[in-house]
């Protein structure tokens, strides 16, 4: 691995773009843990009564009220969204790594945590929401193409179950007792523009919202391609499954398999491989990404 990782370091002096495809792998290694202390710190009440192993999980799971549904998501929201980001350093040195370079940040996350570590908004493409939107849950005439911020709704919805907040944001469970595991009903989120009730603004069938940020992202990421043509570009995949492969993954390997200009590098704990077509130019580091992001800079 320590010869990949020196093989990288002088893949990137040389770039001139450098592309980063950011995954779910990329949040685990900066501590957007989803199971484990972080999880039952937060959901141990739901994890006795419904068995629920994780955050991720969790939100698929047919809660039997939607007061119950949201006491869930608020709670989802605002650890992953508006506390405080984990104690780590991978969010530091990735963008230490890019400091005064010419790159753009492709993700599938929707914690924020690029913009919340100080990457400017022009230089990221959100593909799949953001944890910190509402939309309509029926999104036709006046809500179309709308989101809606979420945090001050969100916000009610915990101290309704007993939770308070330090003065950094960071959420904290009651001293006395367990949280109530419903919120009342007259905090339900409903849509201004068409009176729906609000879904989150993340992607999980047809009715996710693309609203005018996401175009300009879109746009961004589109012409960020096109100005990378005829210039030494590296894909830098961090963390990237096979969840949502066509939007990262599938891309990533096409580009590198029909440009000569083009490296593709991809580091994740387990899950590293490409076809052999592009091979010749792609480095494959299975290991852990906050490590490998300390030796890249050192």
């Amino acid at each position: 691995m320590r010869e990949s990782i020196l093989q990288l370091k002088k893949v990137l002096a040389s770039a001139d773009c450098i592309l980063i495809g950011a995954g779910a792998g990329l949040s685990t290694a900066a501590g957007y843990d989803y199971a484990g202390a972080r999880f039952l710190k937060y959901f141990s009440d739901f994890h006795t009564r419904f068995g629920i192993e994780d955050i991720y999980s969790g939100g698929f799971y047919p809660f039997p009220s939607r007061e119950m549904f949201w006491a869930w998501w608020s709670r989802s929201i605002w650890i992953n969204r508006y506390a405080p980001m984990p104690a780590s350093d991978v969010y530091p040195n990735l963008l230490h790594l890019v400091e005064g370079r010419d790159y753009f940040v492709l993700t599938t996350n929707v914690d924020h945590a690029f913009q919340r570590s100080g990457v400017a908004k022009e230089h990221i493409f959100y593909t799949q929401g953001d944890y910190g939107l509402f939309q309509s849950s029926r999104p036709a005439g006046a809500s179309a193409g709308k989101t809606y911020d979420n945090k001050e709704s969100v916000r009610a919805m915990l101290t309704a179950q007993g939770f308070a907040f330090a003065e950094d944001g960071t959420l904290l469970p009651p001293e006395n007792g367990a949280p109530a595991m419903e919120i009342p009903s007259d905090l339900i989120p409903y849509c201004p523009d068409d009176g729906a009730e609000m879904a989150t603004n993340l992607r999980a069938d047809a009715s996710f919202v693309e609203d005018a940020g996401w175009h300009a992202a879109a746009a961004r990421y589109t012409d960020y391609l096109t100005h990378t043509e005829g210039r030494r570009t590296l894909l830098l995949e961090l963390g990237v499954g096979m969840n949502t492969p066509s939007i990262i993954k599938y891309p990533f390997w096409r580009m590198t398999a029909e440009r000569a200009d083009v490296t593709f590098a991809t580091v994740n704990l387990g899950m590293g491989y490409v076809p052999p077509e592009i091979a010749p130019r792609s480095m494959i580091i299975n290991g852990d990404i906050a490590k490998t992001l300390r030796e890249l800079i050192s």
